[in-house]
């Protein structure tokens, strides 16, 4: 069975001030260093198999240096791919430009995801982030004319002091772009960032669920199929590599602190980088048992819209899913439904999933 890859690049020319994922600031020593160890992270670990999805994420993996950039592509060809690949590249619109998108083109980049997250003047101030939309127009102008046909942006919403006027507006212009896919993330305000050092408070929880179903309701009616509970993407632009997660299937992790899935044991490398650049990559790792296992199954799977199919759960693990978890209850209170052979979280409950998920585990 194919496998999917993710490579974490901690590079950052900025630090955004809601960030909480593992980064440093690029330091061209260290990324050289750094690039090296990878490469020898995944000669190390590499078993073979064929990979059907790859993704780079950090960081700002587009803050490389072009030379590094080539670098970091050509580890990719240690991969056996599928002829399908997904290939998917996270990188920041200041990064892109005629000659960054020669080399993703060279190596068969062929999905990008941007991290705009809001053009609002104010919003943009509190997260840290400083391009235009004039910007943003003219990149996506750019991708297209390099044949980029997949292409991802990020939007946060529910930023402290924004108004449902601002998020109106910020999705007019998002749409604007013509996207193939957006996801959508509800501003958590996450220990170790500058938001939360800043004491900075959260919206109310009325405020938040609001934007959420004007978000889904509008881009439902622009053609984007919600399929995951943060993502929406046009008919078959949704990304393969994150349903791996969704799906509990099995990936591999390289890089500073990224987290794998193999033979039951969920792993994730040092977030230390100058253990890792000294080759003591090691993190922690868990070997998970059958009921981890199908409890992540479960809270992972009914993140998806479609929902968890009830033959492939009872083939993997050689137990109905209603004897595993209580079902009757939630499909007679409505929090869960039954259709076509799947079980699922309804629409208009998705926003709770996580009082749903409670129940059950």
């Amino acid at each position: 069975m194919s496998k999917a890859v993710y490579i974490h690049i901690p590079f950052c020319k900025t630090i955004c001030s809601y960030c909480d994922f593992c980064k440093v600031f690029y330091f061209p020593k260290w990324s050289h260093e750094y690039l090296i160890k990878l490469k020898e992270e995944i000669e190390d670990a590499y078993l073979g198999e064929e990979i059907s999805t790859i993704y780079i994420g950090g960081g700002t993996p587009s803050s490389l240096s072009l030379k590094e950039l080539e670098y970091l592509l050509h580890l990719t060809k240690i991969f056996k791919t599928t002829p399908s690949l997904e290939f998917t590249f996270e990188c920041n619109i200041e990064d892109i430009n005629e000659d960054f998108l020669k080399v993703l083109k060279k190596y068969h980049v062929n999905r990008l995801s941007i991290g705009i997250q809001s053009f609002i003047e104010r919003n943009q101030i509190l997260l840290g982030r400083e391009h235009t939309f004039e910007d943003a127009k003219n990149k996506m102008k750019l991708l297209r004319q390099y044949g980029f046909q997949n292409v991802n942006l990020d939007l946060i919403y529910a930023i402290p002091k924004e108004t449902m006027k601002d998020l109106k507006k910020d999705l007019e212009l998002f749409l604007k772009l013509k996207p193939d896919h957006i996801s959508t993330y509800s501003l958590i305000i996450e220990d170790h960032t500058i938001l939360k050092r800043n004491r900075i408070n959260p919206i109310s929880e009325e405020l938040d669920r609001e934007m959420y179903d004007y978000l889904s309701k509008t881009l439902k009616k622009k053609k984007y199929i919600h399929y995951e509970v943060s993502n929406y993407a046009l008919k078959g632009k949704e990304s393969r590599h994150n349903l791996t997660y969704w799906n509990n299937e099995e990936y591999y992790g390289f890089g500073l602190s990224s987290s794998g899935y193999m033979d039951g044991v969920r792993y994730t490398n040092t977030k230390n980088i100058l253990k890792y650049l000294n080759g003591n990559r090691k993190g922690e790792s868990e070997i998970l048992s059958i009921q981890d296992q199908m409890e992540n199954e479960v809270m992972l799977g009914l993140r998806k819209l479609k929902g968890i199919s009830l033959e492939d759960f009872e083939k993997k693990y050689q137990i109905p899913f209603e004897k595993a978890f209580p079902l009757k209850p939630l499909l007679k209170n409505k929090e869960l439904q039954v259709k076509k052979g799947y079980v699922f979280i309804p629409e208009d409950k998705i926003y709770i999933m996580n009082e749903i998920l409670a129940k059950m585990i």
